[in-house]
């Protein structure tokens, strides 16, 4: 497979904290890579280091064939109703990344039918388009979260935590829709999450992170089987089974 991500020893400190510890990991291009672990196991600031949102310690991230991070690497958040603006329109949420990348305008598209396009996407009517985030259920506004993720057509995508505040039944739609945007669009993932059981269902390997390492790194069958390290067996005990 080629890889689309390359880390190389990356590390991050905080003081004298250390939330990533020198880590090695490929993510391979139409992959979706799980990344799981105990809440300040380090996952969501190594998906920062990752998007360059921060910066490392020591280390480094190579890009292969993503030209524009900005652009081509895009993030999905845990809860959708603080990562959306209150106070403006679900169009304007979903068409500012066409705005700062010109995309509608090279397309020679208007935001507005672009906005419609990624709302259908994500199986939402093109009138919510005009709707606030509060008019909306916790399930409408992670799938407004993806449409503007979406927006400048990514390559790569991180998942951070995307399920987990929402209901058992609305997750389970969550994650089916991601999976028909990964097989239609072509992306690639890293789906970042506590649980192995919702990891288990989207993703083809599984990185396992304790206190910013990996401690195992598997395909999935091999990790919700035969885990090798207590740590894994540790967190599939204490998963639910969608």
């Amino acid at each position: 497979m080629d890889e689309l991500i390359t880390i190389n020893k990356l590390a991050k400190r905080f003081g004298g904290l250390i939330a990533v510890n020198e880590i090695d990991l490929q993510i391979f291009k139409g992959e979706t890579l799980g990344l799981v672990g105990e809440s300040g196991s380090g996952k969501s600031t190594l998906a920062r280091l990752i998007l360059k949102l921060i910066e490392p310690t020591a280390g480094s991230v190579t890009y292969h064939g993503l030209e524009n991070i900005r652009r081509d690497c895009q993030i999905v958040f845990q809860d959708p109703q603080t990562s959306l603006n209150p106070r403006i329109r679900v169009g304007e949420a979903i068409g500012e990344p066409l705005l700062i990348h010109k995309i509608a305008e090279s397309r020679q598209q208007t935001a507005e039918s672009r906005v419609g396009e990624l709302l259908e996407m994500v199986k939402l009517p093109k009138q919510y388009a005009g709707r606030y985030p509060h008019e909306l259920s916790g399930g409408e506004r992670q799938r407004v979260g993806i449409a503007r993720a979406l927006a400048s057509n990514p390559k790569f995508i991180v998942l951070d935590e995307p399920v987990s505040s929402l209901d058992v039944s609305v997750q389970a739609e969550i994650l089916m829709l991601l999976k028909e945007l990964k097989r239609t669009i072509g992306l690639t993932y890293l789906f970042i999450a506590h649980d192995l059981s919702v990891i288990g269902y989207l993703s083809d390997r599984v990185a396992v992170m304790k206190e910013g390492k990996i401690v195992e790194l598997e395909p999935t069958a091999t990790v919700l089987k035969k885990p090798k390290d207590d740590y894994t067996r540790k967190l599939l005990a204490s998963s639910f089974r969608l």
